[in-house]
């Protein structure tokens, strides 16, 4: 017997500022359900969600929560006040004796339930927020990039407790990895519509394409249609008027119909133009080491960056790798050791913060303002890329509308936020661009763009991110910073970090036996031993991951024995040949560790 849904919308629509957001939306989640809500910026996920959790009240329509059925909704910026703690906060309302719930959730996603409201930062806050949701244990849980401000290690946790749960949830977030590993449904909303896929998140941009291409074919169909009607009318009216009209009328019906439809919204035009070549050592560390009092950030690194890499930096929250950034660039310097720049370096910075936007200043004015972007006498002109250009025109490209120009920056969402930012960094030549956390609140459309752009540049791209899709897909080179000074170099991006750091544990393990136990005695050793369970998990994964890089190294070979990518694209065909010799590399490691680890559990 089915049962009942934990929520239903039915005939919902609602205006924003005279534009609808949606018409006539009908929407049921059931108990079970892991669903997806993906869209572009400005799409309404977050009005959406707010409808369901009851906290934005719609125009026309009903919202039903069954009698005994708790939503809950992780709030984006949480009222804290009348509570001394973080932790007071994430506890009101739970049952006495069940405090400990907030403890335990607050361990896996890193803060600490007594730092006081007062000296908390909004990344902290948000971090109780999730805790508070995750406590309560509601029948459904509403879920706003519950990602944001937390490290791959909390991610990776949160991860592993939604898998776990019982509880429905329906989610937002441009983390693809952690999409594709919590959903099993897919709701889109584009232009006011709100489509459901009995399918998670994995597939969800070839069923996008298809109906894409579906729309098209229809639109273009019904030009045909109009054009030929009007062709018959223009030609044959006057000598058909009385017996037609219906057929006139149905051409009007065929105008008003075509008008009706509206238009996809364009990707944001990221355009990243490398200034003259640096040479070809960009930035050489020997022997740095950074130390805050007791808080080691590094000891005694070394990091050789040449032209063209791209480096992703890795580690916990506080780990210290906008630190490492900053002395790498010379903002800072180290207390031990040195760093030598290369010649001829422009830097572009993305800041995590944002700082260098002015929240209440227009978005006209944090660019006009900008003394690399002014141009001489014109007010409404920003130089582009060397190239004069209208305010307004300029903000077209990222998404903003004219109305938006005037408006404060303190009024965008946090995507937008970040779309003016690279609208400041792309409109200046760089061949040095660092980019530290740009993944957040941008949308999946804007991310594969950046991915791609930062592929066809021919800069040096230094990387800070969570994002373990989006690392995976840019960097060459993985930094990991894994605390008390401990910073280590692993070619390729987060999936290849992994691997190699698996086998590097194994080989520990295995050279530890081999100091401490006879040879004699190892094997019975090793069998009475058998697998922990971090070991277990691991054999289970080996395989997929071995399978995965074998595909990656066929099209790379594919692509590499193409007969005009060396004379029409040297720069792709050098990096694709680096990253081959990496994933050879990577594979080799992960075989060794199947290897071993089938011996031991085999005995």
């Amino acid at each position: 017997m089915a049962r009942a849904p934990l929520l239903q919308l039915s005939g919902i629509s609602l205006t924003f500022g005279g534009n609808p957001v949606f018409d006539d939306l009908d929407l049921v989640v059931h108990p079970g359900d892991r669903v997806a809500l993906v869209g572009r910026n400005g799409s309404g996920k977050s009005t959406l969600m707010k409808v369901m959790a009851g906290l934005v009240e719609p125009d026309r329509g009903a919202r039903v929560v069954p009698p005994g059925v708790v939503v809950g909704y992780m709030e984006q910026d949480p009222d804290l006040s009348g509570f001394a703690t973080l932790g007071d906060f994430a506890a009101a309302q739970l049952p006495e004796g069940e405090e400990y719930r907030v403890a335990m959730v607050a361990e896996g996603l890193k803060f600490t339930p007594e730092t006081p409201v007062t000296s908390a930062s909004g990344g902290e806050k948000r971090r109780a927020a999730l805790a508070k949701l995750l406590a309560h244990a509601p029948e459904l849980m509403l879920l706003d990039e519950p990602t944001n401000h937390l490290d791959i290690q909390a991610i990776q946790w949160l991860e592993e407790e939604l898998k776990g749960t019982r509880t429905a949830f329906v989610l937002i977030s441009h983390d693809r990895a952690f999409l594709r590993a919590l959903t099993k449904a897919t709701l889109w909303i584009d232009r006011g519509q709100v489509r459901r896929r009995e399918s998670g998140f994995d597939g969800f941009e070839d069923w996008r394409e298809t109906i894409w291409a579906e729309e098209d074919d229809a639109r273009h169909k019904l030009d045909r249609k109009i054009k030929a009607e009007a062709k018959w009318a223009v030609e044959g009216i006057s000598a058909r008027r009385k017996r037609n009209q219906g057929r006139v009328r149905a051409l009007a019906a065929l105008r008003e119909e075509r008008g009706s439809q509206i238009r996809r919204q364009g990707t944001a035009q990221l355009e990243l133009e490398a200034g003259p070549q640096s040479g070809k050592r960009v930035i050489e560390a020997r022997g740095i080491s950074k130390a805050f009092g007791d808080r080691v950030i590094t000891r005694d690194f070394d990091l050789r960056i040449l032209r063209g890499d791209r480096v992703a930096f890795v580690g916990p929250n506080g780990v210290g790798k906008t630190t490492i950034l900053k002395m790498l660039t010379g903002e800072i310097a180290p207390d031990s050791g040195n760093v030598v720049l290369g010649t001829n370096l422009q830097i572009a910075v993305f800041d995590q913060t944002r700082a260098q936007l002015a929240p209440d200043e227009s978005l006209w004015d944090n660019l006009t303002n900008d003394p690399t972007m002014a141009v001489s006498g014109a007010s409404d002109q920003v130089m582009v890329r060397g190239v004069p250009k209208h305010v307004v025109g300029y903000l077209k490209d990222f998404l903003f509308d004219e109305r938006q120009a005037r408006a404060p920056v303190r009024s965008l969402s946090g995507g937008e936020k970040a779309r003016l930012l690279l609208a400041r960094i792309m409109a200046k030549e760089s061949n040095l661009l660092i980019l530290d956390e740009p993944t957040n609140d941008l949308d999946v459309e804007t991310l594969d763009l950046l991915q791609d752009i930062l592929g066809e540049y021919d800069g040096t791209v230094l990387l800070v991110s969570h994002d373990r899709d989006f690392i995976d897909r840019v960097a060459t080179a993985t930094v990991a910073l894994e605390g008390q000074g401990s910073a280590t170099v692993y070619p390729g991006g987060w999936s290849d970090y992994q691997a190699q750091r698996g086998v590097a544990q194994v080989e520990e393990v295995f050279d530890a036996r081999r100091t401490t136990a006879p040879a004699s005695t190892k094997p019975e050793s090793r069998r009475s031993e058998g697998l922990s369970f971090t070991e277990r998990k691991r054999l289970e994964q080996l395989p997929d991951v071995i399978e995965k890089l074998e595909a990656e190294i066929n099209k790379l070979t594919d692509l590499l024995s193409s007969d005009d990518l060396f004379q029409k694209e040297p720069v792709k065909f050098r990096k694709a040949g680096e990253m081959l010799a990496e994933r050879q590399k990577v594979l080799a490691a992960a075989e060794a560790e199947w290897l071993a680890l089938e011996e031991k559990a085999g005995g």
